[in-house]
């Protein structure tokens, strides 16, 4: 059985009770002179601490304001257009793309339909003035179906080249192969599953900051620099 702690007893006698009071004594003056010097020093500093006092609040206070930002650009976009996987899966290969190209332009993208037959893997093309172009290549599937690597072979052979896309993307309402989002990955064209499809069209967040796309690469002497279409990017080469 466990011992139970001793509770300290009360002084006993007048010559406990007076040590017992010089102790409380000593205490109280050692907190008044704590106390006391840490008011000096926050006198005498004050300049510096309130400052490095307002930088540790601000923090918090950004943070807070950028949440309640997001959401209300969230909730500007879905007040525009918002569109449920289940209303994705009853659409047809036509009604797909005219719905990928509203929900660009709900995004800020001015975008066209361009999908026909010979369009070379671009089924919509977007223009942003911060982003640049990028080509959308839409491809609609039944329950379980899986986009494969080919379709990733094909946009990148013709995103940059043809269409000179600053972004390539490749949105489905099902799922990718493994070995196409890795081959996306590591060659620079993206891709939008179900998942993010949801995340797009039903929960508001922007392609743009979905994909985290860079911004349109700037024009150094007639040539492109920066993130994008650059000589030698993942838009321009082959694997």
């Amino acid at each position: 059985m466990a011992r139970r702690r001793p509770w300290p007893r009360r002084p006993r006698g007048a010559a406990e009770v007076l040590a017992a009071g010089v102790v409380a004594l000593a205490m109280a003056v050692a907190a008044v002179q704590l106390i006391t010097a840490t008011a000096h020093t926050l006198l005498d500093y004050w300049p510096l601490a309130l400052p490095a006092a307002l930088l540790a609040l601000s923090a918090p206070v950004r943070r807070i304001a950028r949440i309640a930002a997001v959401r209300r650009r969230r909730a500007r976009r879905l007040a525009q257009l918002r569109i449920t996987l289940a209303q994705f899966d009853a659409m047809d290969d036509q009604e797909f793309e005219y719905a990928l190209r509203d929900l660009l332009i709900r995004d800020g993208w001015p975008a066209r339909k361009v999908g026909r037959g010979g369009d070379q893997a671009a089924d919509v093309i977007g223009e942003h003035t911060r982003r640049g172009r990028i080509v959308v290549q839409a491809k609609l599937t039944r329950v379980g179906g899986k986009v494969t690597s080919s379709v990733m072979y094909v946009v990148n052979g013709t995103a940059g080249p043809v269409h000179g896309a600053d972004h390539a993307v490749v949105i489905t309402n099902g799922a990718f192969t493994r070995s196409a989002m890795a081959w996306g990955d590591q060659y620079g064209v993206h891709w939008v599953d179900r998942d993010r499809l949801r995340r797009w069209a039903e929960d508001g967040t922007a392609l743009d900051e979905l994909l985290r796309l860079p911004p349109r690469p700037r024009r150094v002497s007639g040539r492109l620099r920066g993130p994008g279409r650059t000589a030698g990017s993942p838009l321009d080469r082959a694997p």
